[in-house]
């Protein structure tokens, strides 16, 4: 029997990405609190980049050895963000 790979779901992924920005451009207007407002676009951006990671940089296909590589530098992102929030209340 011939292994056959499946093709991932590229238009699929790109129509989320789109609906999720779309959703993003939303709730920066709706007027909710800006702190509901700014962690609302903190997590979906991250559920952008997760699905860009996944799909489009083929890490979902890779062993996990290539994940902790790819997810070392996160919690220092992390820190980061949180210290420029911080700054901003």
């Amino acid at each position: 029997m011939e292994h056959v790979e499946k093709q991932p779901p590229y238009m699929i992924v790109f129509a989320s990405l789109g609906v999720l920005t779309l959703i993003e451009v939303g709730v920066a207007f709706v007027g909710l609190p800006r702190a509901y407002t700014i962690v609302a676009l903190i997590l979906l951006a991250i559920w952008k980049a997760l699905l860009v990671a996944l799909y489009y940089m083929h890490l979902k296909f890779e062993p996990r050895a290539l994940w902790l590589v790819v997810a070392s530098p996160l919690p220092l992102a992390a820190i980061l963000v949180m210290a420029v929030l911080a700054e901003g209340w």
